[in-house]
């Protein structure tokens, strides 16, 4: 060993080089990817998380209806659905922005005329348009309005929303348990809002059932295992899917997304106009997307998280 080795090996060493090896520089540790939020808003309205996971889709109890058979599973991936349905005081947002007039929002162009809901002006059914009316879901909107509210919520916010897929809706209201209702398997007035609950059968307002004393009524919480309220009753909610009564014989297993074409929109839910048999979860029914629809008709959207 030469004299100028000799006077650098013990800086080798005390460096920790060592001839002959090379000197790898320390990684700091890998974060932990951070949990998505169980709720967000931006600005339109809350959200709760639904995680990707499978779920067990149909007549689980066999008290229904061949549509909805056969029961299979389905596989999802995660999204946020509305805490809500849409009430007056959201839909009026997008009423009075000048965006509502955009063919671009509206399926085929055709803007729904504002006019064209006569519910909107009604006191008996809380329409928007009349006074204490702005926590009330907003009734008959068709799928086309539905549709356009998502789009205009997406370009408002810069995310992307659009009504829920069949499946999505579907697990967002039973989990993955199997049950009948969104808080569990029986059903009573303190729940949900459905035919004979009111002297004139109508709309209460979002989250209505949660718990708390209402007038004569103390009411039981019906959010769903995601934290979803009235997703049994109050109004039928319009979802993405096109509707085929046996779809679900070739349903494919991941993210369904229904029919490729069809006459009718799929609706979840039930509503205050029906009996708890057609509250189930699980039950399926539809309607024409682009006509006037009934008053017991709403909708919440979906966000891509």
């Amino acid at each position: 060993m030469n004299a100028r080795a000799r006077l650098l090996l013990p800086l080798m060493l005390l460096s920790g080089a060592v001839p002959g090896t090379v000197t790898l520089a320390s990684q700091p540790p890998v974060a932990a990817a951070k949990p998505p939020a169980k709720t967000v808003d931006d600005g339109y309205g809350v959200l709760v998380y639904v995680p990707a996971g499978a779920f067990t889709m149909g007549d689980t109890f066999g008290d229904g209806d061949g549509r909805e058979r056969p029961v299979h599973t389905v596989e999802l991936d995660a999204f946020y659905i509305g805490t809500f349905e849409v009430t007056n005081a959201q839909w009026r947002r997008f009423r009075d922005d000048p965006g509502y007039d955009d063919p671009a929002l509206w399926p085929d162009g055709r803007v729904m005329p504002k006019t064209q809901i006569p519910y909107w002006t009604q006191t008996q059914n809380h329409g928007g348009g009349t006074p204490d009316s702005d926590d009330y879901p907003v009734l008959g909107v068709n799928w086309d309005g539905a549709t356009a509210y998502c789009r205009w919520l997406t370009a408002k916010t810069g995310k992307t929303y659009r009504l829920p897929t069949e499946a999505e809706w579907e697990k967002a209201a039973r989990g993955t348990d199997r049950r009948r209702y969104p808080w569990g398997n029986a059903i009573d007035r303190t729940r949900a809002n459905y035919a004979g609950a009111q002297a004139f059968d109508t709309a209460r307002p979002v989250g209505f059932y949660d718990g708390s004393v209402r007038g004569e009524l103390r009411t039981q919480s019906n959010a769903s295992p995601y934290g979803a309220f009235d997703m049994a009753g109050n109004v039928m909610e319009w979802c993405q899917d096109w509707y085929a009564r046996d779809y679900y014989r070739v349903s494919p297993r991941r993210n369904p997304k229904g029919p490729e074409t069809g006459a009718y929109k799929v609706l979840k839910g039930g509503t205050f106009f029906m009996d708890p048999l057609d509250l189930r979860s699980y039950a399926r029914h539809a309607g024409w997307p682009s006509v006037q629809t009934h008053r017991m008709v709403g909708f919440r959207p979906v966000r891509v998280p």
